[in-house]
């Protein structure tokens, strides 16, 4: 079942997520001090692509630069791109067939909003980074 939600998830919206982070990853990484940030878009991208079969946990170690890093991206990114996840998942909630893809893009909006300190790993396996 994860692999046709992913599927169908792919063809209506996850690669057009995809080329976005992957662009605002590639002009985040230009200057040096925005490589954490365009890291954590590639991370956010990949995770876009293939939503289902995956789940966000909190990183341990992150610690002050995260967080400070985290305020600078929810001021200058993060709003938007929660905003866009809203919109677009609520647009996805009004048939049947796209109400798990509209909970899938509800589940991008934390990691959207503060994406630095964060890790994604498989649902099958959510404390192995721990």
């Amino acid at each position: 079942m994860k692999t046709l939600l992913n599927v169908i998830w792919l063809i209506l919206c996850g690669f057009w997520m995809f080329l976005g982070y992957l662009l605002a990853g590639v002009l985040l990484c230009i200057t040096i001090i925005g490589i954490p940030f365009g890291l954590a878009a590639f991370r956010i991208g990949v995770y876009a692509l293939w939503p289902f079969g995956y789940t966000v946990v909190d990183r341990r170690d992150a610690g002050a630069p995260s967080c400070v890093g985290n305020v600078l991206w929810l001021v200058l990114a993060g709003w938007w791109l929660a905003l866009g996840h809203i919109t677009t998942g609520i647009v996805l909630c009004i048939t049947i067939i796209g109400i798990p893809l509209g909970i899938a893009n509800f589940k991008l909006i934390p990691v959207s909003l503060l994406p630095l300190g964060k890790e994604i790993v498989r649902t099958d396996q959510p404390f192995a980074s721990r």
